[in-house]
């Protein structure tokens, strides 16, 4: 029978081992990957894999490094580097086993100047999932089948700038950055410290098969405020954690909560989302109308915000129509201009009381603002200012 391995001290091990070579930009994020090291060799215990993503502003920030660490540490790692996503979906379904795909220089696929990668982004979203499948017409001329190709597999990435938002939020997302002068790591040599990765990576496989039956049947208990699909990512990683013990599943909420907090901070949303946001925040705070026209002025003179150069043009009326209109206001209709009376004429402009229920639904909590201010963070429902009044003094 074989020696039971003591999972906290290997994931200690395992910790350790990215430390001598990677300078991560928090505490949190050496936990998270040595928890998703040895998730990987557990996928079929779980119902989703998050993806790791090691970004970064500029070269140099120890993106690559980190995935050659990962490497030696995961089972039967396949280095992909613009594969395309054919490629990789007929790997995943290889008889001789599931890789765990390490996506290098992922930049050149979903980047500014990458083009359409569609195919590749639905296998990544895809295979977060245990039950995700590719469908692919198999055969010649007009006799082809439709196949499923299991595209359930964990992914590491590395790359310059952001993800798309549907690969990122199914992502534990670590912002690397260029080491300072003082932050120092031994060098990485493949020939030399790949065999003590490998090392660690079969005790990681034997400790799966001594715990595999146990974090089958884990539902860890998420940190307060982790939901939906962050709650999603981390999952699988907190039942690693419960399963090894000691001081790990402590830890690991621990950065879970500075990792989901990190990524909302980050998060640049959609479009639509900052627009929302920003109406609510500071074009419409306290106020229950407005004209369109004193909107797109308010809005275009936020600095480092995106409205007074739209490819090239301010925001216009249109604009502001077509996207309000993509949500709806609490009566489940579109969000659209109606009359706003002001002395001798009647304006289009947007009623708070229509925006209300998007901004709930879809905003971010204001948190900084409340903590510093006394002032009012968000839109006062009671005795609201008639923004046509302060426009224009003789409105009625």
């Amino acid at each position: 029978m074989p020696e039971s391995i003591d999972g906290a001290a290997l994931l200690d091990e395992v910790e350790a081992f990215h430390r001598r070579f990677n300078v991560f930009p928090r505490e949190g994020a050496y936990v998270a990957v040595a928890l998703w090291d040895a998730h990987a060799h557990l996928l079929d215990c779980f119902d989703s894999t998050p993806r790791l993503a090691f970004l970064s502003p500029e070269p140099g920030s120890g993106k690559s490094r980190a995935l050659e660490v990962v490497e030696t540490l995961v089972p039967r790692p396949m280095l992909a580097v613009n594969a395309r996503a054919a490629a990789l979906f007929r790997s995943v379904s290889d008889s001789a086993g599931r890789p765990t795909i390490l996506y290098d220089e992922i930049d050149t696929v979903f980047g500014p100047k990458a083009g359409d990668n569609e195919e590749l982004r639905g296998f990544l979203n895809a295979g977060h999932r245990r039950s995700g499948v590719t469908y692919r017409c198999v055969g010649d001329g007009g006799n082809q089948t439709v196949v499923e190709f299991p595209s359930y597999s964990a992914v590491a990435v590395a790359g310059l700038g952001y993800l798309p938002d549907t690969i990122t939020t199914r992502s534990v997302i670590i912002r690397m950055r260029r080491r300072a002068r003082n932050e120092k790591v031994e060098p990485f040599r493949q020939r030399l410290h790949e065999a003590e990765g490998n090392k660690l990576r079969d005790r990681l496989a034997q400790w799966a098969e001594q715990v595999h039956q146990d974090i089958a049947g884990r539902w860890p208990e998420m940190p307060d405020g982790v939901t939906d699909r962050a709650a999603d990512v981390w999952e699988p990683l907190l039942a690693v954690a419960d399963a090894a013990g000691g001081a790990w599943p402590e830890r690991a909420r621990a950065a879970c909560v500075e990792l989901v907090n990190a990524a909302r901070a980050d998060d640049k949303g959609s479009v639509g989302i900052r627009l929302l946001t920003d109406l609510r925040d500071h074009v419409m705070v306290g106020i229950d109308r407005l004209p369109t026209v004193a909107i797109l002025d308010r809005l275009c003179a936020l600095e480092e915000a995106p409205w007074s150069d739209m490819a090239g043009r301010p925001l216009d009326s249109r604009g502001l129509a077509k996207m309000l209109g993509e949500y709806m206001t609490a009566d489940n209709t579109p969000i659209k201009a109606r009359n706003i009376k002001t002395a001798g004429a009647v304006l289009k402009g947007y009623y708070a009381a229509d925006l209300y229920d998007a901004w709930e639904r879809y905003c971010p909590p204001v948190l900084l603002r409340a903590a510093t201010s006394a002032t009012a963070a968000t839109p006062q429902v009671r005795e609201p200012e008639t923004v046509a009044e302060e426009l224009f003094p003789s409105a009625t």
